[in-house]
């Protein structure tokens, strides 16, 4: 028997962390004075599981509503004699800067901080403990980590455990003590979101090594300073920073970089437009280039798709050093993703399903604003015509879920994308597993958000499913989520019939012992108000 779609199991360690995590008292932990949680003497966890324990620990956070959150987690990788971080990812609000202090005598090589809005200035001073291992940094989104209510100086301060939380509000102060002096590993950095009054200039003029380097949304008063890595740097992504000629001038003159990123959220925020002279000068300049992104850039009619077909082409590549075809080029939302051809491997845009998936794939992360118009397209492919990368397509969606759980545009797309992905057409092909997570991104999408929209894609993708059998694994969950749309004060009738038919199937075809379960959660109650 052929598997099925999204079949793979998840491996050995995922499992053990994920029960370890679950069960911490039980295996690896013991509750302390004050009910704090400690780790127990007896245990010594090198770095491949510590770094899977915190980054699967802040997965279970974001995605799991019945796991529960511990107030003291990151206090059990205090001491680096008994664990050892080097790779931490976090993201979101929950992230406060006493987690990060908790963290810092560990030698971090890998620290990505992404929409961390909670942090302040009291992390930039846990980050210079990490200034002689750190390698890769990332701050994408944490709009409040430069600005501080007041106080002392930076410094690695030992003693702020216990330091009063700053509020967001309160960070009114620009922190100018701070610079990226001592960071001499550094090599790749995402400062994507840096707030206008701080200087990236200034700020970054101590890092001499950089090969990598995000300013994705910056302000930059001037572009020259970037040549100062003109030998070293291979990654340049400058989205959503104004096109000039200063700039192109400055990037034609970093010659090793083998991905450029200059695209923009849409042409209605480009103030220049795109010429062929510019498309010209980055593709014989750059010879080691192998991934572009123009997206969003308004074209000018020497720069439409003969044209670039011509810069771009066999003939012109032949006559740079022969080079072979790029590995990737974004051109979503321009003119030239109706291209006949593409001298890319993979091509953002929305032509056809591969490009808007491509699209979907490379935007989720860090620019949502794009991976939502992308699966909004695909919405449509799956509607009006046929999917026929079904397994990529849900994997994308449901990884697009997951990473912004809180941004109310992705969550209306992506439910109303997986109703038409999960339908009966799609059914046959698709796992068990694979069906239980969109159930479960579903129910977190139905937690999150009680606007209509929401609430209705995701009761509408629930009917898609086999009830009770397949709602069975979350059957307290769902119960407890279609209660809140039964309640009288709920006005959308077209909701509330749908919750009723859920409800009905739920309730009548299970045995005595859900039966009774619902009963004490007063569901047959408000059921039949």
């Amino acid at each position: 028997m052929a598997a099925k779609a999204g079949d793979n199991p998840d491996s050995l360690m995922t499992l053990a962390t994920v029960f370890c995590l679950r069960n911490l008292r039980k295996t690896m932990c013991y509750q302390g004075f004050r009910n704090k949680l400690c780790l127990r003497s007896d245990i010594f966890l090198p770095s491949e599981i510590c770094d899977k324990l915190v980054n699967t620990y802040m997965e279970l956070v974001h995605t799991d509503s019945n796991f529960e959150p511990e107030e003291s987690f990151f206090q059990l990788f205090s001491d680096p004699r008994s664990t050892r971080l080097t790779r931490v990812q976090l993201r979101e609000d929950f992230v406060r800067d006493r987690d990060l202090e908790a963290i810092r005598k560990q030698d971090l090589i890998e620290l990505h901080l992404t929409y961390c809005n909670s942090l302040s200035s009291r992390s930039l001073k846990t980050l210079t403990c990490f200034r002689e291992t750190l390698v890769s940094l990332c701050l994408f989104g944490c709009n409040h980590i430069f600005y501080r209510k007041g106080g002392a100086p930076l410094a690695c301060n030992e003693d702020t455990e216990d330091e009063e939380e700053e509020s967001p509000a309160s960070r009114q102060m620009l922190e100018t003590d701070f610079n990226f002096q001592g960071f001499n590993r550094l090599r790749l950095l995402n400062l994507g979101g840096l707030p206008d009054e701080v200087d990236a200039e200034s700020l970054l003029k101590p890092l001499k090594s950089l090969t990598s380097l995000d300013l994705s949304n910056v302000q930059l008063l001037g572009t020259a300073f970037l040549t100062q890595w003109k030998d070293r740097l291979a990654s340049l992504v400058l989205y959503n920073v104004d096109l000039s000629e200063e700039l192109v001038n400055t990037v034609v003159e970093i010659v090793n970089l083998r991905h450029l990123d200059i695209s923009r959220e849409s042409r209605r925020t480009s103030k220049i437009k795109m010429t062929r002279k510019i498309l010209t000068a980055i593709v014989q300049r750059l010879v080691n280039l192998v991934s572009l992104d123009i997206s969003g850039h308004v074209m000018l009619d020497n720069c439409t798709v003969p044209h670039f077909e011509e810069a771009m082409g066999r003939p012109r590549w032949v006559a740079v050093a022969q080079r072979r075809p790029l590995q990737f080029l974004g051109l979503y939302d321009t003119p030239l993703q109706c291209a006949r051809t593409f001298p890319a491997y993979k091509v953002t845009g929305s032509k056809n399903e591969d490009q808007v998936l491509n699209a979907i794939e490379a935007y989720t992360e860090f620019r949502p604003e794009l991976a939502h118009r992308a699966i909004n397209q695909l919405f449509d492919i799956a509607r009006i015509q046929h999917c026929s990368q079904l397994l990529r397509a849900l994997q994308l969606v449901i990884a697009a879920l997951k990473c912004h759980k809180y941004d109310k545009s992705v969550q209306v797309t992506g439910s109303a994308a997986l109703f038409y992905l999960t339908n009966t057409e799609y059914r046959s092909d698709q796992s068990v597993r694979l069906r239980r997570e969109v159930i479960q991104v579903v129910l977190n999408g139905m937690e999150q958000y009680q606007e209509v929209t929401v609430q209705r894609n995701c009761c509408l993708t629930l009917c898609n499913f086999s009830i009770p059998e397949e709602l069975e694994f979350q059957y307290s969950r769902v119960n407890q989520l279609l209660l809140k749309i039964l309640e009288p004060a709920r006005q959308d009738e077209s909701i509330q019939r749908i919750a009723v038919h859920l409800c009905n199937a739920l309730v009548c075809q299970v045995d005595n012992h859900h039966k009774e379960a619902v009963g004490k959660m007063g569901f047959v109650k408000v059921t039949f108000i």
